[in-house]
């Protein structure tokens, strides 16, 4: 069947249309699907040609690099050189998962793919339907979230096909995405690991299994995705706090005439605010992270200019979700002309 724009398949596992999904990949199209972290909008990863269709599709600055998603680690050997035995202890522990390993890029790997970088990014994903969609291909399917560059991540079919609309020739439909941030990134290009970006697999887990601490730069040494200062961001713009002062300052602004959106943080639940829309947030961090996008995108429909929020403690899942805000408070490019 030929693959139209804007067609979605909503079957869970569905044979037949992942099938199809895996002869537009071959083609050449780009296929978004569900991961357990974010959907993401995929193009085979070994055609250049096809992965600079996903950046002109996100709008996407060419020399940010993607994640090529594998079906299995034993392809890790096919994408990238002088995998550390670290890095193969980590994937060994925590793939399929929410873990992206940056290493040094197989030399068949196009530049294209990498941002012009000589390191590659790779994970294997814990989702059905991603990776009956990688077994179908048998290739690497490079994929960054399916949206537009720097706006709040998908973490729905309904999301993707809001934002990207006919860019994209078929979209998976797997139902809501269970973890709701992106992946962890670690730098394993050596022996000595770090952490480039927080995300789906904590800090804790990660360190339990290697036996020692990992770094935590306070500046990537290496461009990973979502590094740019201003990230996962609705279209209002968010303003950071800390707990106690959530109610205040959303009041205030409030009074000043901005349509105020509030993250009320769980000590909080059952505080009066006087705000036009107040979201409550779950006290479990788990929750929260899977529920985050979908909050921000919720105060953007109701029509809020402004969110109020603060971070949550920075352990766990916690750190994930700090990061995400930060991103999504950053200072904004300035409007054109």
């Amino acid at each position: 069947m030929t693959a139209r724009p804007g067609d979605t398949d909503r079957a869970a596992i569905d044979g037949a249309a992942i099938d199809r999904a895996a002869g537009v990949l071959s083609g050449g199209g780009l296929v978004a699907f569900p991961t357990e972290t974010v959907y993401g909008l995929g193009a085979n990863a070994a055609d250049g040609s096809a992965v600079a269709r996903v950046f002109q599709a996100k709008g996407r600055p060419p020399t940010h690099p993607l994640i090529v998603h594998l079906g299995d680690a034993q392809q890790l050997g096919d994408w990238a050189e002088d995998v550390p035995a670290t890095a193969r202890l980590l994937a060994e522990r925590f793939w399929p998962g929410p873990l992206t390993l940056v290493l040094r890029r197989g030399r068949h790997v196009p530049l294209e793919t990498t941002g012009g970088l000589e390191t590659v990014a790779v994970r294997v994903p814990a989702h059905p339907v991603a990776l009956a969609l990688l077994a179908a291909f048998g290739g690497g399917i490079a994929a960054p979230s399916a949206n537009r560059f720097g706006s709040v991540s998908p973490t729905t079919a309904a999301h993707v096909r809001a934002e990207l609309g006919d860019a994209v020739d078929v979209v998976l439909d797997g139902g809501p995405c269970q973890v709701g941030v992106e992946s962890t990134i670690i730098d394993a290009t050596g022996e000595t690991l770090s952490i480039l970006r927080p995300g789906g697999v904590t800090r804790e887990d990660l360190e339990a299994v290697l036996g020692r601490p990992l770094a935590v730069p306070a500046a990537s040494p290496i461009r990973v995705p979502g590094q740019h200062p201003s990230h996962y961001a609705p279209r209002a713009r968010v303003v950071l706090v800390e707990p106690e002062q959530v109610v205040t300052e959303a009041e205030l602004a409030q009074g000043l005439g901005h349509q105020v959106g509030v993250l009320l943080p769980p000590a909080l639940t059952d505080a009066p605010v006087k705000a036009h829309a107040v979201v409550a947030l779950p006290a479990s961090t788990a929750a929260y992270a899977r529920e985050l996008y979908g909050f921000l995108r919720e105060l953007d429909q109701r029509g809020c200019d402004l969110i109020v929020a603060s971070l949550p403690p920075e352990q766990g899942l916690g750190a994930a979700i700090a990061n995400r805000l930060r991103r999504a408070a950053g200072p904004r490019p300035a409007a054109g002309p």
